[in-house]
């Protein structure tokens, strides 16, 4: 527990623009942690960049749009990718759709927790977001880790987070 002290203490100071959240289409949130030899991605989209529309689905097509875009959040292998020689596996995915409760905005919250044989190696990450989700145009990114933090904004053009 006094290992993790240190990476929870960074996170309260350093992540506190996320804890205010700002709905604003077409742009999400990505929070990634890098403890010893586990990183783990929070990632929160607005439901109009997956599917085009923020209520709940009206037929069949929106039902399916819905469902392909859990799917694609769930698959990582396609949608992280990691230096190989860090050697990361998938150990946790929870993808959260929402509960369409008559706000005026949707959310899809994810978290994603991997383990690295060779964290040292760990020095980006890609996403294939951008690709699966084309009405997403920026990721709001901050990270911690070993070797300090930071804020870095994820676009279709440049969609790696460097640690």
């Amino acid at each position: 527990m006094p290992k993790v002290l240190p990476v929870l203490a960074a996170l309260t100071f350093a992540l506190p623009a996320f804890a205010q959240h700002k709905h604003v289409h077409g742009e999400g949130r990505l929070d990634a942690v890098l403890d010893k030899d586990s990183v783990t991605l929070e990632l929160e989209l607005p439901l109009d960049a997956a599917v085009g529309f923020e209520r709940a689905p009206r037929n069949e097509k929106e039902k399916a749009a819905l469902a392909n875009a859990e799917k694609t959040l769930k698959d990582t292998a396609t949608l992280w990718h990691f230096p190989a020689a860090a050697g990361c596996v998938v150990q946790e995915v929870a993808v959260e759709m929402p509960k369409f409760d008559g706000g005026e905005h949707a959310d899809i919250e994810a978290r994603y927790r991997f383990r690295c044989s060779n964290p040292t190696a760990l020095k980006e990450i890609e996403t294939t977001l951008f690709k699966a989700m084309p009405r997403l145009y920026r990721l709001e990114a901050q990270r911690v880790g070993p070797a300090g933090q930071g804020a870095q904004r994820l676009t279709p053009k440049a969609p790696v987070l460097a640690w």
